[in-house]
């Protein structure tokens, strides 16, 4: 996606990274994104109370629903955290307003679309899970209540990405708290107190993203009504709505790409047994629960990358890129001597079942090495999120989804799980590899125009 940059190098704030505003961004978002989970313990654990296996099970169902749906649009935060940088670092206040406006407005369009979508939507994910009757039974009815949030949760997804592109990493912890927070406690007063079982919980979740949306909303408006509200000729720009539109897209095939790689691990793994599959899922679950610190870490280079570009900073670009690069490593490695050290500990302690225990300690050495190997994925995604080059990024995806595809279903064959997780750790880091050698090329096209000396570290 080409970035349209109106503003010269003199019009624009200087862009300081430094190892302290890295983490000052990276840290306060990985306590946000690690609050996320407590959410699914706390429904199952609502559920898990009332005894209805029929309920916990739809449950389950209706949630792996939302959260590829959720998944899906997950370029609404991406596109917004890395528009809205952009603006900010060219000095740009209404178009950093009117970003968020247009990234609120297609949230709403969205979010509404999929409330009227619900049928269709529970219809295919039964469809692709079939469960039992009963469960298909808790599974609707969470599903129907659960969905009129769809509108709110997406809102939110604007809200978050405008809080992170102005760098406010705080104010979106604590909005992610409020969201959360609420989310629990709301669920547990109506699914267990007042004994509205799965619905219950369900509308919790609504009331939940409900409330947050309206705390993000309120804190905006203040930027809005502080003489930076943009027209509405500014909010319905062409090119602008153009640029939202083509980044999303492609981040949106991005996101649908990375889920149909974890789909595909799943599906390879199925097929090679209960045990096989089970040690597969709990070492990928102790992985992705250790990603929550190199998403963090992404966050803080979408908006340094995004702050770089916009104010046309090529010398911060390339710090952001250089530390961001070196913090990943460093997280990286750190959280694979913490697999290795700990991984047997943890597995006993996430499983009693003797079978599923050796057979995750076999592949332990393997899931180690994942967050080592795809923290530079981490990383490049930020970056390019944050400079907005969605095209590349997107067509490097689909370059690895494609390798991957070809390593799994031929090497799976031959050397059973070790060749699975052999293929996906070739996927997690040619992601990474490839958006680095990209890298040069879209960094000169880019910042071509500026002069020699631009940028400020």
């Amino acid at each position: 996606m080409t970035t349209h940059h109106p503003h010269t190098v003199d019009e624009a704030e200087p862009v300081v990274v430094t190892n302290r505003r890295v983490l000052a961004i990276a840290l306060p978002m990985t306590l946000a994104f690690a609050t996320t989970p407590l959410l699914g313990l706390t429904d199952v654990a609502v559920i898990g109370r009332v005894g209805d296996a029929m309920a916990l099970g739809g449950l389950v169902v209706g949630a792996l629903v939302f959260d590829f749906v959720f998944a899906v649009f997950g370029f609404l935060r991406a596109g917004t955290t890395g528009l809205t940088a952009q603006a900010l670092g060219a000095g740009r206040d209404r178009e950093v307003e009117a970003v968020f406006l247009r990234a609120a407005l297609l949230a709403l369009a969205i979010g509404l679309g999929l409330v009227v979508a619900e049928p269709a939507i529970m219809a295919l994910g039964l469809l692709v899970v079939a469960p039992g009757p009963g469960v298909a039974e808790a599974a609707s009815a969470y599903v129907f209540v659960r969905m009129f949030s769809a509108p709110f949760a997406l809102m939110n997804y604007a809200i978050l990405g405008s809080v992170l592109g102005r760098g406010r990493s705080g104010l979106a912890l604590a909005l992610q708290i409020v969201v959360n927070g609420t989310n629990i406690v709301l669920s547990i007063l109506f699914g267990l107190v007042l004994d509205g079982g799965i619905a219950g919980v369900a509308l919790g979740t609504v009331c939940g993203e409900a409330v947050g949306c309206l705390a993000g909303l309120g804190v905006l408006a203040r930027g809005l009504f502080a003489g930076r509200m943009p027209s509405r000729a500014e909010v319905f720009d062409r090119r602008g709505f153009g640029q939202m539109l083509g980044v999303n897209r492609d981040i949106m095939i991005r996101s649908f790409c990375l889920l149909s790689g974890f789909a595909l691990f799943t599906r390879l793994g199925a097929g090679l047994g209960p045990v096989t599959l089970a040690a597969n899922g709990l070492l990928m679950n102790v992985f992705m629960t250790g990603s929550y610190f190199l998403d963090g870490l992404a966050t803080a280079s979408e908006q340094l990358a995004g702050l770089a570009v916009g104010g046309r900073r090529r010398a911060a670009f390339d710090r952001t890129v250089r530390l961001t690069g070196l913090w990943g490593v460093g997280i990286g490695l750190v959280l694979a001597a913490i697999m290795l050290l700990a991984g047997e500990a943890l597995i006993d302690f996430l499983t009693i079942d003797p079978d599923i225990r050796a057979a995750a300690r076999t592949y332990l050495s393997f899931a180690a090495a994942t967050p080592l190997v795809g923290a530079l994925a981490f990383v490049m995604d930020g970056i390019y999120i944050g400079a907005t080059w969605s095209r590349t990024m997107r067509d490097m995806m689909l370059l690895s989804l494609a390798v991957f595809a070809a390593l799994g279903w031929g090497l799976t064959p031959i050397l059973g799980n070790h060749g699975l997780w052999l293929a996906f750790e070739v996927f997690l880091g040619l992601r990474g590899a490839t958006l680095l050698a990209a890298l040069p090329r879209q960094r000169d096209r880019t910042f071509r125009a500026d002069p020699p000396t631009a940028g400020a570290a």
